[in-house]
């Protein structure tokens, strides 16, 4: 479970609804159906709109992103697992890592291997690799995509609903108390829509982009990785080609336990 959605999401409804006691208000303006229907109601309207059903599809899948924890590769692991397949290679050939295949769980680094060890040309593989790579980060960019939208569209939308609530408060003026409050419960429908926008979708999409981003990412390291074991590089070369993807704060643990590594295989 992602806790920091979730966080985010109960700390943006906490700050409205003490906004609201702060300034006297009470919470039951809140409670405005024809607000709700028309920002929720037409968010979904131009998300419908705006992207094929295929890509709407996969909206509960979004959400599921956004809530969980990925369970992506360690990037000091596979740093590790690169220098030991390399050594591997080198002592025993690259066909000696067929038996080592069957243990990778990740099914882009296991295709990827599997090809090294078909013999598959250095350029097919990175251009088969690449070209998986980018249809990811497409299908990627098109679900933040659908949350941009969203958020852009929310806070017109919350417009509207101002607008069509002052058309129905000063339809009768008559009740100067009966008015006060219609103006009030108009402006219920521009807070859905900039809270909605702006607490939620905006920050979704963001949420979305960034994993996507470290996804492609240990992808990239996954690459170059098999790359450099097909060309026979050496297990610290690797180490040492791989760790730009590392943080500073994390590379003295890396090269600690590379150390120790090399210190038990030599």
């Amino acid at each position: 479970m992602d806790k920091t959605s979730i966080i985010g999401i109960i700390l943006g409804v906490l700050a409205v609804l003490f906004g609201l006691y702060f300034k006297g208000t009470s919470f039951g303006v809140l409670l405005n159906p024809a607000a709700i229907i028309i920002i929720f109601a037409g968010t979904a309207a131009t998300i419908l709109i705006g992207f094929p059903g295929k890509e709407i599809k996969r909206i509960p899948r979004l959400f599921g992103v956004l809530f969980k924890n990925r369970n992506e590769q360690d990037v000091n692991e596979l740093i590790q697992l690169f220098s030991n397949l390399s050594l591997k290679a080198r002592q025993e050939g690259i066909l000696a890592l067929e038996q080592e295949i069957e243990s990778i769980n990740d099914p882009f680094l296991k295709q990827g291997m599997k090809m090294v060890v078909d013999g598959q040309e250095p350029d097919f593989i990175r251009d088969t690799m690449d070209e998986e790579l980018n249809a990811i980060e497409d299908r990627h960019a098109a679900g933040a995509q659908i949350f941009t939208q969203a958020g852009t569209y929310a806070p017109t939308l919350g417009v509207l609903g101002a607008v069509l609530g002052l058309i129905a408060a000063l339809g009768d003026l008559n009740d100067i108390d009966a008015l006060g409050y219609a103006i009030a419960a108009a402006f219920v429908a521009t807070l859905y829509g900039i809270f909605t926008g702006y607490v939620l979708w905006h920050p979704f999409a963001n949420k979305l982009k960034r994993k996507s981003k470290q996804e492609i990412m240990v992808k990239s390291l996954i690459i170059e990785g098999i790359l450099s074991i097909q060309a026979g590089v050496a297990p610290r070369a690797i180490k040492d080609k791989l760790i730009v993807y590392v943080p500073q704060s994390e590379r003295s643990q890396l090269e600690a336990e590379t150390n120790q590594g090399e210190t038990v295989n030599g």
